[in-house]
This record gives C-alpha cells, sequence and structure tokens, in this order.
C-alpha cells in the first residue's frame, strides 16, 4: 500500500511539474539597446540539435548489441 502511495505521489509530482518549471523569457533585441544600433539575433546562435543524434546513435548501436546477444544465448 505504501508502495501505491509513493508511486502515485511521485507520478503527480511529475504531472504537475511543467506548471511551475517554465523556462524565461526571450532577450530584447539588440541587448536592451536602441532599436537599430546593432545587429545581434533574438536567442542568439544556439544549435538546435544539441547532440541528440549522438544519443540517439549510442541507444540504437546498444540496443543492437542486446538484441545479437540475445539471439546468440
Amino acid at each position: 500500500m505504501k508502495k501505491m502511495i509513493k508511486i502515485t505521489l511521485i507520478a503527480f509530482c511529475m504531472a504537475i511539474a511543467p506548471l511551475f518549471l517554465q523556462a524565461q523569457n526571450p532577450p530584447h533585441p539588440n541587448t536592451g539597446n536602441n532599436p537599430g544600433s546593432g545587429n545581434t539575433p533574438v536567442g542568439g546562435g544556439a544549435p538546435i540539435d544539441g547532440g541528440i543524434s549522438i544519443l540517439l546513435a549510442l541507444g540504437l548501436g546498444y540496443g543492437i548489441k542486446k538484441v545479437a546477444r540475445f539471439k546468440a544465448e
């Protein structure tokens, strides 16, 4: 019974967490200077990929290894 309450509480906390954990507002263009005084893009130059393709490739390799080992037994 205690295990079920614990799991339910953790699931509830994870379900409502996005309501309270919000991202920051985007920065003002030109870092707050007068309009037209610079050419700074909003949001900067952060890469979109962020290494997710590397993680997917590693996960795929690990999955293939597990399947090959399972078939060998």
